[in-house]
């Protein structure tokens, strides 16, 4: 099957915007807090002057794990809206502030997969984190099954449920390793008509167990298409730092599948001014040409 190579966009909003990147930074507008970040992806030279850039009230620097170095006072954490949700901002480790933007345009694709079908849909949310691919599917009318191998993304998630008024949406929370989870809802005859992932090029569940992408995400990719109901609606994977091309991704859903439409392509965030845009990862998704 030939994929349809797609560079999905998300643009700024009140909410969040990409102000500048370039030199390796980026800088970001969370709410009315600015914050600069590392980003490999952006090699080419900044836009605005270093005294814009020093108007950020938090940076995060060093090797590896580093550290954020606060300007002024910042709260623990902040609200947002995005994407027509509502996110709490927190200054967490490995760079990271409880959302990824770019993943904008795949919610909005999924929501419209999911009203769409005009039925009751079930939607499995590996490697969930913070909630965003699960408040959306929600909003549209699923019912959700969120998985995490984090007890603190899980809590954070559930924040966001409820600063967004979804709290009451059915959403079932669950602790636990991916792997695992796709193995016993297998032999528990578990079925999903939609299943959403966005798998960490490395990363532990709550038991110590591990997960390494190359070894085991086209396994779990496998495992998924038995739990597809009979009359799935999509599968779409996200990828964030995996050192993989979107066709790669595209060919295992292929393999899995072996019909339907599998688009794949970029996810890049919108500069605030003058458009350029900021790779943000990969996708690939497939829906039920019969759906």
């Amino acid at each position: 099957m030939k994929s349809e190579y797609l560079i999905l966009e998300s643009a700024p909003e009140k909410g969040y915007a990409l102000i500048d990147s370039g030199e390796g930074e980026k800088l970001e507008r969370y709410g009315d807090i600015i914050l600069s970040r590392p980003d490999p992806q952006a090699l080419w030279p900044k836009r605005l002057s270093e005294k814009e850039w020093s108007s950020a009230k938090a940076f995060y620097g060093g090797e590896g794990k580093g550290s954020w170095e606060k300007r002024g006072d910042i709260p623990e954490h902040w609200p947002i809206e995005f994407g027509g949700l509502n996110f709490n901002i927190r200054l967490s480790t490995f760079k990271h502030t409880g959302i990824f933007p770019e993943h904008k345009p795949n919610w909005e694709w999924a929501g419209n997969m999911i009203r769409g079908a005009k039925r009751d849909i079930a939607v499995l949310n590996l490697f969930g984190y913070t909630g965003g691919a699960t408040l959306a599917a929600a909003k549209a009318g699923a019912s959700l099954v969120h998985v995490d191998g984090s007890k603190v993304a899980i809590n954070w998630a559930k924040e966001n449920a409820k600063i967004s008024g979804m709290e009451e949406r059915p959403v079932r929370w669950i602790l636990d390793d991916a792997m695992t989870f796709v193995r016993k809802e297998i032999k528990r005859g578990r079925r999903y008509d939609g299943i959403i992932m966005d798998p960490p090029a490395y990363g532990h569940g709550p038991e110590g167990e591990v997960w390494q992408i190359e070894k085991d995400l086209p396994e779990l990719v496998g495992l998924c298409k038995e739990l597809m109901s009979d009359d799935p609606l999509f599968m779409l994977m996200n990828g964030y730092a995996s050192g993989y091309s979107a066709i790669a991704y595209g060919n295992m859903i292929d393999d899995a599948f072996g019909k339907g439409l599998a688009e794949i392509g970029e996810l890049t965030i919108t500069e605030e001014e003058g458009g350029r845009r900021l790779p943000a990862g990969i996708f690939a998704r497939y829906k039920n040409i019969g759906a």
